[in-house]
């Protein structure tokens, strides 16, 4: 009893003597130190005060339930995936009616792109519009082993559906179609779709990357997943990395006839790339419906304030149903555009293809969205 007095008293006695002395510190002294406490760059994610909004990312993931889950899967990640991999596989399998024989994972729908890509040039070249996401794809042409077949620009840079139905031949093995598109963000009336891929799987493989699907309206009105389970010869690649806010955890998938996917899967490392930690966030939130809805409104809240700056300058922009906006700026040159929204701490895309005016903007926290929107009239002053 004596001892825990004393040490109690003791400890009352140090904390009224460290009160005294800062009480007698000088303030001019509790300034400077002040001026040299500096803030760190973070280990992960964009610098403090920049606005990133440059890659499509979902800024208010991951969810809480998948936090939840990475926490608890990273105390178990001196064991290898193989269990999480057909848990995630057999729930997707189950979401449309399928066998987990019908997916296949990899780190972000890249992997599985690439793979499509490599496996559609053994026996031909890959068939596209003259814009889409084409990163996974050029890798047939980086390799020498194919090439990609673009058709003609439309001024309204849609998709034409009948005209890329005519142009397939003896030497197209694969058609892509990326939908909605990216970078333009326009959505293809899914009836039309849906036709088109009926049509054209009887001429070669169809490639649908949906990785904006579920930033739609209605994702099961405008995906083409039942046409795999009707037996057509169809893949279609979705990811976590959009609206699941999974972009840096790496998980993603194809579905396919089991066939193509053992095909695929000879050209790559599929799941045997990923991750305790990714998959177990995949898992919590595939379902997690709650999310995806605040994460879309969230997304509509930002193209509403963009579309209303735009307007406000002059400016448009392509009719989106995802979360970027591809911006059209007239006479000025998209590169120039971004390296001057960058000095103001907006990182934005610049230029794609020959769409020299022509700029893709992220919808990301909404304060960084008013970044953008703030610098908008400046960054067109100094070019204008």
């Amino acid at each position: 009893m004596h001892k825990s007095l004393s040490r109690r008293l003791f400890l009352q006695g140090a904390t009224a003597s460290v009160s005294a002395a800062l009480a007698t510190t000088s303030t001019a002294s509790l300034a400077t130190s002040a001026k040299e406490i500096t803030r760190p760059t973070p280990l992960y994610g964009p610098p403090p005060g920049v606005a990133k909004l440059n890659a499509n990312e979902n800024p208010y993931g991951p969810s809480p339930a998948a936090l939840k889950a990475m926490m608890e899967a990273s105390q178990k990640g001196a064991y290898y995936v193989y269990d999480s991999v057909m848990r995630l596989k057999t729930m997707i399998a189950e979401r449309h009616g399928l066998t987990p024989e019908h997916v296949t994972l990899g780190s972000g729908s890249s992997a599985g792109l690439a793979a499509a890509a490599i496996t559609a040039a053994q026996t031909g070249n890959i068939l596209g519009p003259d814009l889409f996401w084409d990163t996974t794809s050029r890798v047939v042409e980086i390799q020498s082993i194919g090439e990609i077949k673009r058709l003609p620009k439309l001024e309204s840079l849609a998709i034409d559906l009948d005209a890329m139905y005519n142009a397939i031949d003896d030497t197209i093995s694969m058609v892509q179609v990326t939908n909605p598109n990216n970078p333009t963000g326009m959505l293809i009336n899914p009836e039309a779709m849906r036709n088109f891929c009926i049509k054209a799987s009887k001429k070669c493989t169809v490639l649908a990357d949906e990785a904006y699907n579920e930033l739609t309206d209605n994702s099961d009105l405008n995906t083409v997943i039942p046409l795999v389970k009707d037996g057509h010869d169809i893949i279609v690649a979705r990811t976590f990395s959009k609206i699941y806010g999974l972009a840096g955890m790496r998980v993603g998938y194809l579905i396919a006839q089991p066939e193509k996917i053992e095909q695929m899967e000879k050209y790559g490392l599929g799941w045997y790339g990923l991750n305790q930690a990714g998959l177990a966030a995949a898992i919590a939130c595939y379902e997690d419906h709650r999310f995806m809805d605040y994460s879309r409104a969230k997304v509509l809240e930002a193209r509403e304030m963009v579309t209303a700056a735009l307007k406000e300058h002059g400016l448009s922009a392509l009719p989106s149903v995802t979360n970027f906006m591809f911006v059209n700026l007239g006479e000025l040159n998209a590169e120039t555009f971004r390296a001057e929204m960058a000095k103001e701490n907006v990182l934005i895309r610049g230029i794609y293809r020959d769409y020299t005016n022509w700029s893709r903007v992220s919808m990301g926290h909404l304060d960084d969205v008013e970044k953008y929107t703030a610098a908008l009239p400046k960054v067109l002053h100094r070019m204008g």
